[in-house]
């Protein structure tokens, strides 16, 4: 459109029909330098930012908006570009410090390119500040009011571009949407659909993964550090910080209002204020009052600071003000293009040889080593940092968040996948913050580096006071948070001892390519102790060498290399007590730990050629331990940690196998008898009915169950039958229920209380005639308060097999999830439940129904015929395709689903539906707003 042309003169676009300002697209963003910035909705009260903003634009630039030399905007102009309806002319700034720094407007067209109310077209037209383009400003906003048309019924964009501004073409080329391109009239032309695609997801992801990385990489590598808060008092949280910086390679400074000229402190001189320090400052510790913290960071952003660690507490942890406090914090630091860590945050540490960083209170800090270390404690912190140097283990890079309102654990994640110096992932989690995003994050990175996780609150489900999550998420069932991190590759642990003992074996050895263990020593004990502890934890251990007490190294060096040398070995453990014997005064021999150590030590050499892990259990002997350290052999005071580390490794190798298989092989088949349109059309009925308006009314929302015949009619649009059933209130209710559907026939009571409860009595099978039917009608009658209170009903009868249960629930946090399980006790006493995410491929439905431990039921136990796994393998496909397709179904429920050696057949069935809210990952890129 051309400057001058004022959409509000065309009929129909009366500014005076201006909507409400939609608060809702307002989002912070991160860029690809990692700086922060905020789109918003262009507004009348911006006109001066817009006039200051242009003037900043070089003639280039303002050619290649407008075609022609443009070097002022009239009044009018102004005026048509700070004025909008927000839906059929919309403008959205992305804005830093309060200055525009880019701008983005879309006008709706119709099929001719003439301003229109009705169209599902629009031209779209970007304006980048000249030093503000190649941060990736113009991407985000490309997302953000790509999101806004869809919103408003926008369906294509179209744009016009001069083919030498080839950064602006190169914008909507690799934006990853279906588009068209043309060339006429010395202007490319571009059109394309705004409807998410794989390709614009991926790209949307993949410049999120390295803006985020970018953003932590920024503040584990400062150039200049200032500490806000530091006083005379030797003991305080600031000078804390500031001895702890003693070691940093770059400009360092020191801040206190109060501080006479010339002080100086721990050699360090003191400013009053951080706007009187003469460099940059690329990092800020805040260690002042919470009421002092909001004028800091004010002084932060007008200095330019890139990032803040925010130590002091005072805010979501203390209540609902606090949060308030803490959500205004974080608007302040993202308006200035800051990202926090914290508040109440333990801080960051960097080993980088070349950047070496302490900006926290740790006492003690590990040494350069393969571990990213994140928690959201400090206390934790502390007990992790300690543990790692007590066992002399080394760190990449350490990360301890406190509210964890800005910087949490998935930008971690990005920033580790990248990182070459870290190895394995460790982590303490209390809370998520975006479950379904650190699943994505988290798969990825498993796949080339093990993520080791102990999650706290796993039997309470309790929320640590001032974590900043999704309501949903604080509702995580410990089940679901397994199923996320199953499928995600995560290795989960239950202790801090386990975090380590797993971490070291994962860093230190090659992945096992399978279960089967050798354990080779000079006790017997020590050994069978060892050979218990594996056939406890699945594995499949050889029947243990003992070398006896008198062995020496060359007894050990010839038995592990003969162990590593054996095709049918996977993985060995070795096991060693100190000599039994006297020399001068009951001490052991002196020269025997040397050389087992030296034995160890040339066998993990072959062991690492061969792709074998070897680690050690042992009993006092400290020292062989120490030695070990140099070949990166694990040792293990107790055989039982020795084993359980090495089962945390089959498994995640046996997963990465899996994954890398799935990548090549897993799909989800296209399945027969499908009629999505159908049962989108009926879950849209059943929305507008009574029933839907009265559930919204009622406590927990809008979730309601839809009566059998809609749920049987929405299930058969999936090719999942479910077996009719009559009601029988009276004998002869019965016997002509049997009549047409066909003896044999089962009797059974569905009243709530008795659904599902063959252990009550409230079942009758193999009912094949009238009279059998009639005597058990008589007796259930009596049996249950009355054939009505019962709500008996016929069925016709199953052929004989196994009664499974097959579940998908949409959690709000994560998506939906697909459950299998047997039926009764198994699942209801024993929670013996396998879940999966859905979308489920054939692979993940195979491994579900592998994965209860009553999986033997299924596969011919103790003679037994087998049951069809593959019709049930369908059926979970079905189930899962259902949920996908369709947001508004809340929970399916198939219940017994019978599986006989040919054929299932699935006797109940409940749906619930519920107007769910959009899914937020498929929308753009923002930073969290909770």
């Amino acid at each position: 459109m051309e400057p001058g042309t004022d959409p509000a003169d065309e009929p129909g676009t009366d500014p005076a029909d201006e909507t409400g300002y939609p608060q809702h697209w307002e989002a912070d963003v991160l860029l690809r330098d990692g700086g922060a910035a905020r789109i918003r909705p262009i507004t009348p009260t911006d006109a001066e930012r817009l006039v200051e903003f242009y003037e900043q634009v070089s003639e280039q630039s303002k050619y290649f908006r407008f075609f022609a030399p443009y070097p002022r905007l009239s009044d009018k102009d102004v005026r048509r570009f700070t004025h909008h309806d927000y839906v059929n002319r919309v403008g959205l700034a992305a804005v830093v410090r309060d200055r525009f720094i880019a701008t983005v407007r879309y006008d709706r067209i119709d099929e001719d390119g003439r301003p229109s109310t009705t169209g599902t077209d629009a031209e779209v037209a970007f304006l980048v500040q000249d030093a503000h383009q190649g941060r990736g400003v113009a991407s985000a906003l490309l997302e953000h009011i790509a999101a806004v048309a869809q919103e408003r019924g926008i369906r294509r964009f179209t744009a016009e571009v001069l083919p030498e501004n080839r950064k602006m073409v190169k914008v909507f080329t690799d934006a990853g949407y279906t588009q068209h391109r043309s060339f006429a009239d010395g202007v490319v032309h571009l059109e394309f659909d705004l409807e998410p695609t794989a390709a614009s997801l991926a790209v949307m992801r993949g410049r999120e993964h390295r803006a985020e990385a970018r953003s932590v990489q920024r503040l584990l590598t400062p150039r200049s550090v200032a500490v806000v808060g530091v006083s005379r008092n030797p003991q305080s949280v600031g000078r804390g910080l500031l001895r702890s910086l003693a070691g940093f390679h770059g400009e360092l400074y020191a801040v206190n209002r109060s501080a006479p000229d010339g002080t100086v402190l721990d050699g360090v001189p003191v400013h009053r204020s951080l706007l009187e320090i003469p460099g940059p400052v690329d990092l800020a510790l805040v260690a002042v009052p919470e009421a002092a913290v909001p004028a800091v960071v004010a002084d932060c952003g007008a200095h330019g600071v890139q990032g803040l660690v925010v130590v002091t507490a005072g805010y979501a942890e203390t209540g609902p003000e606090g949060r308030d406090r803490q959500r205004a914090l974080v608007r302040q630091a993202r308006a200035a293009g800051m990202r926090v860590v914290g508040p109440n945050a333990f801080g960051l540490v960097s080993t980088d040889p070349e950047r070496p960083l302490n900006a926290s209170l740790a006492p003690v800090l590990p040494a350069r080593g393969p571990f990213g270390v994140f928690c959201q404690s400090g206390a934790i912190g502390v007990a992790l940092l300690e543990a790692a140097h007590r066992r002399g283990l080394g760190v990449s890079s350490f990360a301890s968040v406190g509210n964890r309102a800005d910087v949490s654990g998935n930008d971690m994640l990005q920033f580790w996948e990248e990182d070459a110096a870290t190895e394995v992932v460790l982590m303490y989690m209390e809370s998520f913050g975006n479950p379904r995003k650190f699943t994505r994050i988290a798969r990825r990175l498993a796949t080339s580096k093990p993520v080791v996780v102990v999650k706290g609150a796993r039997h309470t489900g309790s929320l640590p006071p001032g974590h900043a999550v999704q309501p949903a998420s604080s509702r995580l069932r410990d089940a679901t948070v397994d199923a996320l991190f199953r499928q995600a590759g995560v290795v989960r642990v239950e202790t801090i001892t386990d975090l380590f003992d797993t971490g070291e074996l994962l860093a230190g050895q090659p992945l096992p390519a399978g279960d089967r263990v050798a354990v080779v020593g000079n006790s017997d004990s020590l050994g069978l102790l060892t050979y218990d502890a594996c056939l406890g934890s699945g594995l499949r251990p050889r029947s243990p060498v003992d070398l006896t007490t008198a062995a020496t190294g060359e007894n050990f060096r010839i038995a592990l290399g003969t162990a590593l040398g054996d095709p049918a070995v996977d993985a060995v453990i070795a096991v060693a007590i100190p000599p039994i014997g006297v020399h001068g005064g009951g001490a052991p021999e002196p020269d025997d730990e040397p050389e087992v150590a030296a034995a160890l030590l040339d066998a993990g050499e072959r062991a690492r050629e061969l792709g074998k892990p070897l680690l050690l259990t042992h009993l006092a002997l400290g020292g062989l331990a120490e030695r070990l350290r140099a070949g990166r052999i694990p040792a293990f005071p107790a055989p039982e940690r020795a084993v359980h580390a090495l089962a945390n490794a089959v498994h995640y190798a046996e997963w990465r196998r899996r994954s890398a298989e799935a990548e090549r092989t897993a799909r989800i088949p296209e399945l027969e008898g499908i009629d999505e349109a159908r049962a989108r059309a009926l879950v849209e009925g059943a929305l507008g009915t009574r029933l839907a308006v009265a559930a919204r009314t009622q406590p927990g929302g809008a979730r309601f169950t839809l009566p059998e015949a809609d749920a049987e009619a929405l299930l058969g649009c999936y090719g999942i039958a479910v077996r009719p059933v009559l009601p029988a209130p009276d004998e002869e209710s019965a016997v002509r229920a049997a009549r047409r559907l066909g003896y044999p026939v089962a009797l059974k009571a569905t009243a709530d209380h008795l659904r599902h409860r063959p252990d009550l009595g409230s079942v009758r099978l193999d009912l094949d005639g009238e009279e059998g039917l009639r005597r058990a009608h008589r007796e259930l009658d009596a049996l249950l308060g009355g054939a009505a209170q019962a709500r008996l009903v016929v069925q016709q009868l199953a052929p004989r097999g196994v009664d499974t249960v097959i579940g998908a629930a949409v959690d709000p946090a994560v998506g939906a999830i697909l459950s299998f399980g047997l039926a009764g006790a198994p699942a209801e006493l024993l929670g013996d439940l396998a879940h999966r995410l859905v979308p489920a491929t054939d692979r993940d439905v195979a491994a579900l129904i592998r994965e209860v431990r009553a999986a033997p039921l299924l596969f011919g136990w103790r003679g037994a015929d087998p049951v069809d796994t593959g019709a049930l393998e369908e059926l979970l496909l079905r189930v899962s395709r259902l949920v996908d397709d369709l947001p508004e179904v809340a929970s399916v429920d198939l219940e017994p689903v019978v599986v006989a050696p040919q054929g299932l057949a699935v006797l109940g069935a409940v749906v619930r539906i519920a107007p769910l809210p959009v899914r937020t990952d498929l929308g753009p890129r923002a930073m969290s707003s909770l």
